[in-house]
């Protein structure tokens, strides 16, 4: 046995990861007969390196599959990245303009050889984290949203769906990101709180006369192309046919009747603007007005803007408004707070833009996923109250506009006759591909992504990785992106494989700084996970983060929080050096043997150990982490390390051969439980003890706990408890008179029942090493002395006999404190057992438990209460 002193996470930690992935414990084998269990990682972009959010996220990934692996399951947990096309593009971009390099001089082709050398250096970043947060990924299985597999997979997705109908080419009104030019989904639409104006213009009709119509983007009114009212609003049924002049401009536009019109808001009369507005755009198709696109791609303006040509949309904004005016025709500018949408990737105001893009048809497919839910199979959302959040999107949801104008992605695999302007949507280029010109646009990253559960198995072919491991087990990913991904990979599974492609989606929240503030670079309050490992250890972190909140809450990251797992490692450590030391080299797992004669701390030692193991698989089932973690630090902590360790000093230096043996095999058979339960969380660590005890085996491919029927003794843990309660009173009475642990002293012990009694007698060894009495005396009825300290616990009374050492005024004062607290119990238990509600509709052990209590605390204030009137006749 070699544990140094002390333990170093770094020293710990290094090494181990390679040896596991050399002695391919984490490859899955798809012919295997064993029951499949599988993750795949949502795959983190190629523009940077993992944060703590990713850390967070593989970490609870890492667990389930280290359990499972355990749990004797054939275990996929497969690695991947996304190429992440506006973000890594825009990297790529600016890292060639601080070269002096323009993109657009090298051209597409050269652009994309930087992109993949910044995409193989990122990757490589990426791997070597993983390595570091200790995940059990097969490297043998890792995809890339971009690979030859993935990429035939996108390829079919888009013809099947083109020949479907469900994929369409048309000319819409999109979000339009000016600053990336390229177009974006809703929800890639960030929508902040902005001081703008409502600008009040007057439209002159031409017979004289004028409307008033209110704004908050004048520079648009350059393409206006009619002007609408409600066709029953009375005020201006008469200019229904005519026309108003578009002021500056001179362009008539005709006075046209729609219900979308709410008379009842402002002046009820509204300009059209078909190119620059979605909801003016149906108004136009109704009307078939027509469409004037005043803007570049860029945001400025363009040769249909007149003199205003050139400009960038808010300068223009500007220079009209002014010109407004001076020309008479500005009525009024009224402050405005506005919610407006900003690009989620540039933070650039993005532009409502008539554009032809290419179209996924959403009604069929968000129906479909809503059926789904409703159906015997549905997807298991946790926490459960994101069923309805997923439920309300897909329920409004509008049609993916999935082109993106961009060099780093899937290239649209559609072709256009240069002649004719056929469209050819096929897997592969025409025959005559020289006739034909190849759409320069890409897809949006997620309609990649959206295919991941299966496309990384092989699909579309039948591999037997598809055959194995789909549908996969669990997704886990942040609630943030319901919308982006896990909803898109749903109605995408659900229409490629016919199948859901997992069976549960585990949601965690977004990691904040202690002020509770979302961490980001402009508030520069980010944390660096390799950073925390190097101060704390990979172990400290993981449980740090797996345990610090409830499924669908956000975490608050604290040093402090982190460092303090590193003292319970500590302990562990502590622990398990002091355990195997006393163990002994000779006695192995082989030698556990439990079926002898035990002490009543081991007796209780293994029924709690029975009752954990039950409780973390449990509740490692459930997702429950943070309640694993309180279940383990407690048992781990308070019983074994502060309780069952320091009693088992007694049989190991006082008892027999057959005491030893028994104590030594409660002792390892622990200990080799607790690592376990512990190695999803703490890989390393645990690793390290365990091979201290074989080093011929890992811990990570060794049998998950179970428990015991034959080892549970429930009677030990009251006979236990009443122990803990008496050791525990001296030793506080020692402290609160300043009495040395060294110094014995008297101590008497009442017991009325003649069981408990018997037991405290036949377990006296633990009281004489841990109180150190003078003389021990325990009895039925013990005349307390005058002088005496006493303590009430459930089921006894502790006397010592301090004379000289307390005050008898200060001890009657304690005891009436103590009875106003177990009064105080008392009331709380009446109430709750008083409540019909509580005790109807309570589970009976729970009721049950209450009334054991009231027991309890009677019990207790009767004894108190005698011995305060005892005290106070003979004061």
């Amino acid at each position: 046995m070699d544990m140094p002193t002390k333990y170093n996470p770094t020293k710990v930690e290094t090494g181990k990861y390679k040896k596991w992935v050399e002695a391919g414990y984490f490859k899955s084998d798809a012919k295997s007969e064993k029951e499949p269990y599988s993750i795949v990682i949502p795959p983190p972009n190629v523009t940077g390196k993992l944060h703590l959010g990713h850390a967070w996220d593989t970490t609870l990934q890492d667990i389930i599959t280290r359990m499972k692996r355990m749990q004797g399951y054939e275990v996929l947990y497969l690695p991947g990245m996304d190429h992440a096309g506006i973000a890594t593009q825009a990297k790529v971009d600016a890292r060639l303009r601080e070269q002096g390099i323009n993109r657009h001089e090298i051209g597409r082709e050269k652009f994309l050889e930087h992109t993949w050398d910044w995409k193989e250096e990122y990757a490589s970043f990426i791997r070597s984290q993983w390595e570091k947060l200790g995940l059990g990924l097969d490297y043998d299985k890792e995809r890339f949203t971009m690979d030859e597999g993935l990429s035939k997979a996108v390829r079919k997705v888009f013809v099947d769906m083109y020949n479907k109908g469900l994929i369409y080419r048309g000319e819409y009104i999109i979000n339009w990101d000016p600053a990336t030019e390229t177009a974006l989904s809703d929800i890639e639409v960030i929508h902040k709180e902005v001081e703008g104006n409502f600008y009040h213009v007057k439209y002159p009709l031409e017979d004289g006369g004028h409307v008033e119509i209110a704004t908050t983007r004048p520079e648009t009114m350059l393409g206006d192309t009619a002007i609408v009212v409600h066709p029953e609003d009375e005020r201006y049924k008469d200019v229904i046919g005519k026309h108003a002049i578009l002021p500056i401009i001179g362009r008539k536009l005709p006075i046209i009747a729609d219900g979308y019109v709410d008379k009842e808001f402002g002046t009820g009369v509204m300009k059209v603007t078909p190119a620059h507005d979605p909801n003016d755009f149906v108004i136009g198709e109704r009307h078939n007005l027509e469409r004037i696109n005043v803007m570049h791609p860029d945001g400025s303006m363009n040769e249909l803007a007149g003199k205003y040509a050139g400009m960038d949309r808010f300068e223009c904004r500007k220079a009209l408004v002014s010109d407004l005016k001076d020309e008479g025709f500005m009525i009024e500018i009224e402050p405005h707070l506005h919610s407006v949408g900003h690009s989620e990737r540039s933070d650039a105001v993005v532009e409502p833009y008539l554009s032809t893009q290419w179209f996924v048809s959403m009604d069929e497919l968000a129906g479909r996923s809503l059926a789904n839910q409703d159906s015997d199979d549905p997807i298991n959302f946790v926490p459960e109250r994101f069923d309805a959040t997923f439920r309300r999107w897909m329920g409004d949801i509008r049609d993916w506009c999935i082109s993106r104008q961009l060099w780093w992605g899937h290239q649209i695999p559609a072709w256009y006759h240069k002649e004719s302007g056929e469209i050819h949507v096929g897997m592969e280029p025409p025959a005559d591909v020289e006739n034909w010109e190849q759409d320069e646009d890409v897809l949006d990253t997620w309609f990649s992504s959206a295919l991941w559960p299966f496309s990384t198995m092989g699909w579309p072919e039948e591999t037997e990785d598809l055959k194995k491991f789909f549908p996969t087990n669990v997704l886990v990913t942040g609630y943030d992106i319901i919308f982006f991904w896990v909803a898109r990979m749903i109605f995408s599974s659900l229409e490629h494989t016919g199948e859901n492609p997992f069976e549960d989606v585990l949601l965690h929240g977004l990691v904040r700084d202690e002020q509770n503030r979302k961490m980001s670079k402009s508030l520069g309050n980010g944390v660096d996970p390799m950073d925390v490992i190097e101060n704390y250890g990979a172990d400290a972190m993981r449980y740090f983060l797996a345990t610090g909140s409830t499924p669908g809450q956000d975490l608050k990251y604290s040093d402090d929080k982190v460092e303090s797992v590193w003292n319970f490692i500590n302990k562990i450590w502590n622990a398990s050096r002091f355990s195997l030391m006393n163990i002994g080299e000779d006695f192995g797992m082989e030698d556990i043997n439990l079926d002898g004669k035990k002490t009543l701390a081991d007796e209780w030692i293994l029924t709690r150990l029975n009752e954990t193991i039950e409780d973390v698989t449990r509740l490692s089932e459930k997702y429950e982490f943070g309640e694993v973690g309180r279940i383990l630090y407690n048992f781990i902590w308070d019983e074994f390390c502060d309780w069952y360790i320091e009693m088992a000093k007694v049989p190991m230096t006082e008892g027999t051969e057959e005491e030893k043996a028994m104590t030594r095999s409660v002792l390892l058979h622990t200990l080799d439980s607790i690592l376990k339960m512990l190695h999803p969380f703490m890989p390393f660590v645990t690793e390290e003890i365990y091979q201290t005890i074989d080093r011929d085996r890992s811990i990570v491919i060794s049998e998950w706990p179970e428990s015991d029927e034959n080892h549970k003794y429930p009677e030990s843990k009251e006979g236990m408890a009443l122990l803990v309660d008496i050791i525990k009173s001296v030793r506080q009475t020692r402290s609160a008179v300043n009495s040395p642990l060294s110094k014995p002293i008297d101590i008497q012990i009442e017991v009325k029942d003649q069981e408990r009694r018997a037991a405290v007698e036949t377990n006296r060894s633990y009281i004489d090493r841990f109180c150190n009495p003078g003389s021990l005396e325990i009895s039925e009825s013990i005349q307390v002395e005058d002088d005496a300290k006493t303590d009430v616990v459930k089921g006894a009374t502790v006397i010592l006999p301090l004379s000289g050492l307390i005050d008898m005024k200060e001890e009657i004062a304690r005891l009436e404190q103590e009875l106003k607290r177990l009064e105080g119990e008392l009331k709380r238990v009446d109430g709750k057992l008083g409540n019909e509600k509580f005790v109807s509709n309570a589970p009976q052990d729970v009721v049950d438990k209450e009334k054991e209590k009231k027991l309890g605390y009677q019990s207790q204030y009767n004894e108190v209460k005698e011995r305060l009137e005892s005290l106070e006749r003979k004061g």
